[in-house]
Parts: structure tokens; C-alpha cells; sequence
């Protein structure tokens, strides 16, 4: 039986200043087989998921009837200024908290698709973040 995800919470946020800076999100995510693994996600990873979410799911994303929306909303993109400030991170928390909690509680069909599990598995990154090197490594 594949695993799927019972619990994902945006337990978080983190600056990084490699190889620009940003800040990431620190996902707590409990699998159905009872694991906790955290993960961390650059807006910018969630924002690409969505769009390929919503591509996956065309009747889902309200694409033919807005009236069948199911899938959430993604806090919205900045366009103009500054988006990786802290408080701009801030803001976002909660709401990308909830879409990863509305995301999970969707119906099978859409929550435990690999295309949404993939999404909340450790990557290398996770494990062992691009850090800065040395320049007299």
C-alpha cells in the first residue's frame, strides 16, 4: 500500500542566504503509516505545484465551472517590491497552513495522488541545504 499524507502543518519559517536570499516554509507532515518527516518549501515550489495541480485537475480547479472548485487558493504572488521579506513570509504562513490543510482533507482521488505525495517527500535539499561555501574551501 502507498503512503499518503494524513497531516501537513506550516510549523514555520526559515531564511536561507544561499544562493540568494529567501525564505523557506518548515513543513511538519505526517504520513498514514504513522511517520513524521519536515520538509521545507520555498513559496516559489508551492506556487509550481499549484499550477500543475490545477493542470492535473482541470474539472477540480473550477476550469470548466468555477461551481466545482475544490481544489484551495494559494496566497497570492507579488508582483511589485520586496517578496522576500520576512514580513511578507509571515503573511503567507498562515495561509499556505491552510492550503496545505485543505489540500489533504480533499477527496482521495486528488490527496493521495502521487503528484501531491511527491510534493510533500524529503528532497535532498531538506536533508542537507545548499549552504554557502567557504571561499577558502
Amino acid at each position: 500500500m502507498t503512503k499518503t499524507v494524513r497531516e501537513a502543518k506550516v510549523v514555520d519559517i526559515e531564511k536561507r542566504r544561499y544562493p540568494s536570499k529567501h525564505y523557506v516554509y518548515v513543513v511538519e507532515v505526517t504520513w498514514s503509516e504513522g511517520t513524521q518527516t519536515v520538509i521545507y518549501r520555498r513559496y516559489s515550489a508551492f506556487f509550481e505545484f499549484q499550477c500543475g495541480l490545477l493542470e492535473k485537475f482541470p474539472i477540480e480547479a473550477g476550469s470548466k465551472n468555477p461551481v466545482d472548485r475544490c481544489i484551495p487558493f494559494l496566497p497570492g504572488k507579488i508582483l511589485l517590491g520586496r517578496s522576500n521579506v520576512l514580513s511578507v513570509a509571515e503573511k503567507r504562513r498562515v495561509g499556505i497552513n491552510e492550503y496545505c490543510q485543505t489540500l489533504i482533507r480533499l477527496p482521495s482521488k486528488i490527496s493521495d495522488d502521487p503528484y501531491v505525495t511527491n510534493f510533500f517527500e524529503i528532497t535532498p535539499e531538506d536533508i542537507n541545504p545548499t549552504l554557502k561555501k567557504d571561499k577558502d574551501a
